[in-house]
């Protein structure tokens, strides 16, 4: 270890480190691991195989022990077959051997694009094996984002590698188990909780070097945004497994694995899939009622139904809309005629099973809660007999909902139907499904096509011996097919920042405001002060060592000190939002309608400063809150401001009003505004006759996943230049004829290239 003063940039000892290390190895006939930090920032450089990189702390001892020995006791990975009984499909092994190629040619991080159905997990499983056998990986972390997809896993690697003895991370006990065992499963919020987590000795958890291998499980799910800090932390070798990856800069799935966009590592595609006989197809069908597509009109009802479109409590100013949009249904006006005809149409046109006597296992995709609840209810009142089994609502708010995931996956069990509210949308293995009915609106491309592929699975003997079932269905009742056809890439949304963040930067925005006129202003001193002191207070909250602050140490440690406040320059303004704002804190956490408050009046007070067009609106949101909470005398607090309260809805407070009396109003009612009536709608239910339903099929072309043909294309080309001097590309070149020897000689050469990614790849 080469240790450098904080002020140094640690790769000064880059050089010293490395003469060092020559020295050991000279005296005592091994080479070491190589260290050299600054104490904010540490590099690691195991230059036996590995370029020097950054790691968020030391190795243990042990784990010190274990890199020196894999120099000469972990195999070639071209040596080690494949497990067949874990995988036997050839684009499963071919999966495997790019990725151990690239390993092999000294990168620490692969992606497989994989269609969904295609054995992704597995593939994984097959990996870890092989690693672990040849001495390259002996702990294993497997992440997913939902505790249903990690029992899922769990139950995949006991199936296929029992002796990784698997540990559920989320499951009690886990904790306890998870430092001995080779491979641990969790999801990626429980491992955030757990890796400043210390054993009973003391000793941590997880040092940054405990897993030699981490999975990311549907790695295109804005996972480097939320959970980087996890991948950060470890310093493993780093698989993603993902069936759609996307190219937008905020989400670049490819840069997380330090992949060229659209290249990952290797893709097997939905348009290969099905015509190699390992997914089923699908057919798609428009399914949609004159309500689903228009809305309702009060002036096209019958009398009896304006009759009781008026008696509705709409809202409570009592006004009575003329219509309502398409896009109400569902959300908060459920119609029993609508939902009716959508459960007749899948019922008269879903595939059946057992002779066809009974609908096959159906997935329905519904808005939100409320709306699942109706479709039962409304299965249940036309379908008595079935007395409640046959549809279940599986959602996030029911319990023992994994108990009902299992039942459904049972074949010939009830449920039959599940009426999902996002549980089932993605990584959901049951094969019995046949029909998929989308009865909410989809603008994610990605989350559109996961949805799909919960259908994909092959099946077979499904319809009896002999008969696999060999297509499904969908069922689009919004209209999504539509869309997607006008809108191919559909519409990404961005992660949203986190209201503690905006926080820190409004009030980092408002103090550089602020600083210069309290120079002129002796009045707006306590309020510069106050805005400084809860900024540091933040920052001093910050634990240095947490995983999530320590990389950014170097610029937290110094505005910890109050002092330091005092001469905020641009830089330090620039580098505390940038580095600083989202990190956390153990300030006491405080209730969210306080905080969402806090940000309104920061707003209120920059636009006062910029004298923005907002402030009128910002200020007559403040008056309508503080003329609710003069209803709430029943709350003492409330109560004891009631004058305040009053004196804010007046006139004559807002004229000429100062930074200092905004900031009275966010100190005095933030912790009031609990109280606040939520603008919150509530649901309506009416049996409005609908009608011009139809159920009619529709052409909608496979999508690629997402891999770039222009990239690998100059890919493939600079490969080929890089080569030309090889034997067989030179007689080509020169015009030479090649013999079929020499035919199946260049096409080994080529296919094995890592830029070409095997003979499945090129020919697509």
């Amino acid at each position: 270890v080469e240790a450098k003063r904080t002020s140094v940039d640690p790769a000064r000892g880059k050089q010293q480190a490395k003469l060092y290390a020559d020295c050991l190895e000279e005296m005592h006939g091994q080479r070491p691991i190589i260290f050299y930090t600054n104490g904010h920032t540490t590099w690691l450089w195991n230059d036996a195989h590995y370029p020097p990189r950054l790691a968020q702390g030391f190795y243990t001892r042990d784990e010190l022990a274990l890199l020196i020995q894999r120099r000469d006791l972990a195999l070639p990975l071209d040596r080690v077959p494949i497990s067949a009984a874990i995988v036997n499909r050839p684009y499963q092994q071919e999966a495997i051997r790019r990725m151990t190629e690239h390993l092999s040619q000294r990168y620490r991080k692969g992606l497989l694009v994989m269609a969904t159905g295609t054995g992704k997990t597995r593939v994984a499983i097959a990996l870890v094996d092989l690693l672990m056998r040849a001495g390259w990986v002996k702990r294993t972390l497997f992440l997913a984002d939902r505790t249903a997809l990690v029992r899922q896993a769990v139950k995949a690697f006991k199936a296929h590698l029992p002796t990784g003895n698997p540990v559920n991370l989320t499951e009690a006990g886990g904790k306890e188990q998870a430092p001995s065992a080779r491979v641990v499963v969790s999801t990626y919020h429980t491992m955030m909780n757990l890796i400043d987590a210390a054993q009973e000795d003391g000793r941590k958890l997880f040092s940054v070097g405990h897993f030699d291998l981490v999975i990311i499980d549907e790695a295109h799910r804005s996972v480097y945004q939320k959970f980087g800090a996890i991948f950060n932390y470890f310093d493993s070798l780093l698989l993603g497994l993902t069936a759609t990856p996307k190219d937008e800069v905020d989400r670049n799935t490819y840069r997380l694995f330090d992949l060229e966009e659209g290249v990952p590592t290797y893709a097997y595609h939905l348009e290969q899939a099905v015509p190699d006989g390992y997914l089923v197809p699908y057919r798609a069908f428009e399914m949609s009622t004159r309500f689903l597509r228009q809305g309702i009109t009060y002036n096209d009802l019958s009398d009896e139904e304006q009759a009781e479109w008026d008696l509705l409590e709409w809202d409570e100013s009592g006004e009575v809309p003329d219509r309502v949009d398409a896009a109400a249904l569902n959300a908060w006006l459920f119609n029993a005629d609508t939902v009716d005809r959508v459960l007749q149409s899948l019922m008269a046109h879903g595939l059946k099973v057992a002779g066809g006597d009974r609908l096959g296992k159906t997935i329905i995709f519904a808005k939100n809660h409320k709306h699942a609840q109706f479709i039962e209810e409304r299965f249940d009142a036309h379908y008595p007999h079935l007395a409640g089994h046959f549809a279940r609502v599986i959602d996030n708010t029911i319990n023992y909902s994994q108990d009902l995931i299992d039942d459904f996956g049972k074949p010939g069990s009830d449920p039959h139907i599940a009426i999902s509210v996002d549980m089932l949308d993605t990584g959901i293995d049951v094969p019995e499904v046949v029909n998929l009915v989308f009865f909410k609106v989809v603008r994610s491309k990605t989350k559109f096509f996961q949805m799909m592929g919960r259908g994909t699975r092959l099946r077979p003997d499904l319809f009896g011996p002999g008969q696999d079932k060999t297509h499904f269905l969908i069922f689009d009742a919004c209209m999504n097919f539509e869309f997607f056809q006008q809108n191919p890439e559909g519409v990404s949304g961005s992660q949203p920042e986190p209201l503690s963040q905006t926080l820190f930067k409004r009030r980092l925005a408002l103090l550089e405001m602020a600083r210069p006129l309290a120079r002129t202003e002796p009045d707006l001193h306590p309020f510069v002060s106050g805005l400084t002191d809860i900024l540091h207070a933040q920052v001093a909250g910050m634990n240095v060592d947490n995983f999530i602050v320590r990389p950014q140490r170097q610029y937290v440690e110094p505005f910890q000190a109050r002092a330091r406040w005092q001469t905020l320059s641009r830089t330090d303004m620039a580098q505390l939002a940038q580095y600083v704002s989202g990190l956390p804190t153990q300030m006491p956490d405080e209730e969210e309608t306080a905080k969402r408050f806090d940000l309104l009046l920061l707003q209120l007070q920059l636009a006062h400063l910029e004298g923005a067009a907002s402030f009128p609106m910002l200020r007559d949101r403040v008056i309508a809150i503080a003329a609710n909470l003069e209803w709430k005398t029943a709350s003492p607090r409330v109560r004891a401001q009631l004058d305040f309260l009053q004196d804010v809805q007046t006139e004559a407070f807002w004229q000429g009003v100062t930074l200092p009396q905004l900031e009275e109003i966010r100190r005095r009612l933030r912790d009031l505004v609990g109280h606040v009536d939520r603008a919150t709608r509530q649901p309506l239910y009416t049996d409005f006759r609908d009608d011009d339903t139809f159920v009619r099929e529709v052409s909608l072309p496979l999508t690629t996943t997402g891999v770039n043909v222009a990239q690998y294309r100059k890919k493939v080309e600079q490969f080929i230049r890089a080569h030309e001097d090889y034997w067989a590309i030179h007689r080509i070149r020169a015009g030479i004829p090649l013999r079929a020897s020499d035919l199946t000689t260049l096409e080994v050469f080529f296919y094995q290239a890592d830029e070409v990614g095997g003979r499945a790849q090129f020919e697509e």
